[in-house]
């Protein structure tokens, strides 16, 4: 199960995601409303923990937007403001759930299980391109089976390329998936990136390829025999 944890202060994102994974999930983090929505454009999440403040907002402002790129998305707050207006402001907003800092952990571990268990959206299923099987609730990709593992930008390339498998990916939105939290990158890392994964993909026999769609973007499919 894949979790989107945005949270400036490292040391508490470091415990929460360390811990988290101990519990099973995957966890993506980012530190800023900007890199959050990103990260959501190119990856299906089960559920975001999501900061109140951060270096470029208050956390309630990218609810709205979060929600039109996945809707049934579970939300849990993360704030030290603990006034009621707050949480109420929290909960009105579209958040699922409001924990206030500082928190156990078994506390949040609660009430994600909570909030997993509460009916929602159906998760995208996996997708399978020639002998390639990507699973977004997981984030694992197998050829036949077989677990292949790929550096942490290729496999979000993978999985962006994959949500449009046999259609053409944009530019623009590959680049976001695979450099969200990252600064001054060319664009042109992006090539050598596809590049990369195209030879990986190769040296798997997972019986796909990547064509360039020239001035629009990138196009996973089946090798044709």
């Amino acid at each position: 199960m894949r979790i989107l944890l945005i949270e400036d202060e490292a040391e508490m994102a470091r415990l929460l995601a360390s811990r988290l994974a101990s519990e099973g999930f995957v966890i993506d983090r980012e530190r800023t409303l900007a890199d959050a929505l990103s990260a959501a454009r190119g990856s299906t999440y089960e559920l975001v923990l999501l900061d109140r403040r951060l270096p470029d907002g208050d956390g309630l402002s990218v609810l709205p937007t979060l929600r039109g790129i996945q809707p049934g998305v579970r939300v849990i707050m993360l704030t030290a403001l603990d006034a009621v207006i707050e949480r109420v402001s929290g909960l009105d907003a579209g958040a699922d759930d409001y924990l206030i800092k500082p928190f156990e952990e078994e506390e949040l571990l609660a009430r994600i299980r909570a909030c997993l268990r509460r009916p929602g959206s159906e998760v995208q299923p996996p997708v399978v391109v020639g002998a390639l099987t990507f699973d977004f609730t997981s984030g694992a990709a197998t050829v036949a089976g077989r677990p292949i593992s790929l550096p942490r930008r290729e496999l979000r390339l993978l999985e962006a390329l994959l949500r449009r498998a046999r259609r053409v990916a944009m530019r623009e939105a590959l680049f976001d998936a695979a450099y969200s939290n990252e600064a001054a990158v060319q664009p042109h890392a992006l090539d050598t990136l596809v590049w990369r994964l195209r030879r990986r993909l190769q040296q798997a026999e997972a019986g796909v390829t990547i064509h360039l769609v020239k001035g629009v973007g990138f196009a996973l499919t089946e090798i044709e025999h």
